[in-house]
């Protein structure tokens, strides 16, 4: 029932956004930008974009090195399977499944591997929030053209906030493992039941083991860097499919779309981010002064070039490993 909840919820949290895209738009003009667009540009953004998954599936590698080396050519297929999941399942379902199919695979603790997906996440957070930070100034003109980017300044400032302490609690627990996992034990003694302590504390303590690689200062400025690197791919690819529609911005306002956009599909929404990828990014390039219709045009076929390739490779990565979605959770998610 609880899922279920969910789910709608987030059907409505995308048709509220997909209204506030979409209200006021000519579709005769945004059919006519559709028909009109060079779609031969879709194919080199691909192909960054795909470079840019191999780097995610090198940092993944990265962070997972003090638990177990693992070739980035092994890592590759099950970042792609991750992709697939988060398009395709609700509340970011693909993480849990490529822990699950490492563990399969390699024999890495899911709790160790998904400490190291957080560590992922957070460090994606800090890049879009820096994304937006670059081009403060830049946003600040913008505002009086559009109140949905207006507000994203106020975002910015608590998103940096949560994601700033997160970053600081993770490697404080890096640092001081002994410590953290004393304090962890007093936590659990207090929160929960003898029975349940035991398993709980081994949860914890393989969690912990995923921050190994956090422990050095070199290795956070190398996933921070590779971090920028995957975003800067991604950016790129934004900039290829826009060569596709009659319209032209600088690089900075696409690193700043993608930085709003993907902010925003941290909202709980329909399998997908129908609707919190394309509000934000239509209204950021009306914002500067492109033209709805176009705006929708490209907005909308970038999220489907995003969407469809990667999406098509992990299901074929899925198939090859016989691995069913519903079989992978049972029994492996609390190990």
């Amino acid at each position: 029932m609880k899922k279920q909840a969910q789910f709608w919820l987030g059907v409505l949290v995308s048709l509220l956004f997909l209204w506030l895209a979409l209200r006021g738009l000519r579709l005769g003009d945004f059919w006519s930008a559709i028909r009109a667009a060079n779609y031969w540009w879709i194919l080199p953004g691909i192909a960054v974009y795909f470079v840019g998954v191999w780097v995610r599936a090198w940092r993944w590698h990265y962070l997972l090195g003090p638990i177990k080396k693992i070739p980035t050519r092994v890592m590759f297929p099950i970042t792609a399977i991750g992709y697939m999941g988060n398009n395709i399942y609700p509340a970011r379902a693909g993480e849990v499944l490529r822990a699950v199919i490492l563990k399969r695979k390699e024999g890495v603790p899911v709790s160790a591997a998904l400490a190291t997906i957080i560590v992922e996440r957070i460090f994606d957070g800090v890049v879009m929030l820096a994304f937006v930070f670059v081009n403060l100034p830049e946003l600040a003109k913008l505002t009086s053209a559009s109140g949905f980017v207006g507000n994203i300044q106020q975002v910015a400032m608590w998103g940096t906030a949560a994601f700033i302490g997160a970053l600081a609690i993770f490697l404080l627990a890096a640092m001081f493992p002994q410590k953290t996992a004393a304090l962890g034990e007093w936590a659990l003694g207090i929160a929960l039941p003898a029975r349940f302590r035991e398993k709980a504390s081994g949860i914890m303590h393989r969690f912990l083991d995923g921050l190994a690689s956090l422990r050095s200062p070199s290795n956070v400025l190398m996933v921070f860097a590779t971090s920028l690197v995957i975003w800067l791919l991604e950016t790129a690819k934004y900039w290829f499919v826009m060569h596709a529609f009659n319209f032209t911005v600088s690089f900075f306002a696409l690193m700043l779309m993608n930085g709003i956009v993907n902010l925003a599909t941290t909202i709980p929404s329909a399998p997908g981010y129908i609707g919190t990828f394309d509000a934000p990014g239509i209204a950021v390039l009306t914002a500067y002064g492109v033209e709805q219709a176009t705006a929708a045009g490209y907005t909308l076929t970038l999220h489907v070039a995003l969407w469809l390739p990667i999406t098509l490779l992990g299901a074929w990565f899925l198939a090859r490993e016989g691995i069913h979605w519903s079989d992978s959770l049972r029994g492996e998610m609390s190990e």
